[in-house]
């Protein structure tokens, strides 16, 4: 099968699986009515960072442009190069951060005719967790460059790491991620809240709020399964290439009654490729690990390794990271819940001693003989 796709773009991998389809298409009409409601009707909306408390925006149904999503949006049109460029002619370092830079330079180039959506109007405010000096630079510039506001949230430094953090993250989290850290964004949560109140006109509401956690918990726990179920079966039922959209759609819409149906579906179906005994690679030879962020702009190179050579990427961060990272019993404190998620997030993702923990725990769960 060939997996390269028209017009130069990026190789196409294989699916087996009917919700992959099912999650695109959703996404493709989320993105549609998400245009419409921020460019046509000039609803107040936010951009924020993806490790940022997206629920308190769902809760008030106030619309999100999340930068990392933005930027693969703008990688999609293939203006990363032009976008560079901007930056490079404004004289910004070449050693910048460019996943994070893309919507800023965007905003700077200001050319409609070019920018997707003919460029992002006038937010609400932009928010960020501010875990390096660049997050910081980026967000201050791109909201002056817009003419809005700045609501950066503290990445305090640690007193006590868990290297083993994975395996009581979903009930302990109050020891796992401290007290003073989950405090500290608890109260900056809260004062995000009374500014999106003043500011927009909308109402957090409590009471929705709880049934939101708990959904996520419920979309998380499939997720988890699914995962599980992936690590443990002989050959590898689903490839990351399907593992990562599979994951990351209902990642970005966690706790809808849509996002919770399609991680169950998707785990439903992992689990019916399994029972028929079916296998990403007719001949698995090496069960191989995927470090860091997925390839996105051409996850037919998954494809390709399996089809080749037998190499079957098993394990990617995507799927595996909900369960000890999302799931949180509530405690029946929903806001110091969410808290301790956020406030955690880009350090068991990226940085020692969480993330080197969890990831040779996870090679040893998944069988892996080979990481990349």
């Amino acid at each position: 099968m060939s997996t390269q796709a028209p017009h130069g773009g990026g190789r196409r991998s294989r699916k087996d699986l009917e919700c992959t389809a099912a999650a695109t298409a959703y996404q493709r009409a989320f993105v549609a009515d998400l245009r419409r409601r921020v460019v046509d009707n000039g609803e107040p909306f936010v951009i924020a960072q993806a490790d940022t408390p997206h629920e308190i925006f769902h809760v008030m149904d106030i619309p999100l442009i999340t930068n990392q999503w933005w930027s693969a949006y703008i990688s999609a049109k293939q203006l990363s190069p032009r976008y560079f460029q901007v930056l490079e002619q404004l004289g910004y370092p070449a050693n910048s951060c460019r996943y994070c830079s893309l919507g800023l330079a965007c905003t700077l180039d200001g050319d409609p005719s070019t920018a997707p959506w003919g460029g992002l109007p006038k937010p609400t405010v932009l928010v960020a967790r501010v875990t390096c000096e660049c997050i910081e630079h980026v967000f201050g510039q791109w909201a002056k460059a817009l003419g809005t506001e700045f609501f950066p949230l503290e990445a305090p430094g640690w007193t006590h790491k868990d290297p083993q953090w994975f395996t009581r993250s979903n009930q302990k989290w109050e020891e796992v991620y401290e007290e003073r850290r989950i405090e500290l964004l608890v109260r900056e949560m809260r004062e995000l809240i009374a500014f999106l109140e003043k500011r927009t006109g909308r109402r957090f509401d409590e009471e929705k709020f709880v049934s939101l956690m708990h959904a996520i918990n419920e979309q998380e726990a499939y997720l988890a399964d699914a995962a599980r179920l992936i690590g443990e079966a002989r050959p590898c039922p689903v490839s990351i290439a399907e593992q990562m959209p599979n994951t990351m759609i209902p990642q970005w819409h966690r706790g809808s009654p849509w996002a919770v149906a399609h991680a169950k579906r998707f785990r439903d179906e992992v689990a019916q490729r399994i029972a028929a005994g079916a296998g990403v690679s007719s001949n698995e030879r090496c069960r191989m690990m995927w470090i860091g962020a997925g390839l996105w702009h051409d996850t037919g190179f998954y494809s390709d390794l399996e089809e080749k050579y037998g190499a079957v990427f098993v394990w990617s961060m995507y799927t595996p990271f909900a369960g000890p990272q999302y799931i949180r019993e509530l405690h029946d404190r929903p806001l110091h819940a969410l808290a301790s998620r956020i406030c955690s997030m880009n350090e068991v993702l990226h940085l020692p001693p969480w993330m080197n923990e969890w990831m040779v725990n996870e090679a040893k769960r998944c069988g892996i003989d080979a990481a990349v």
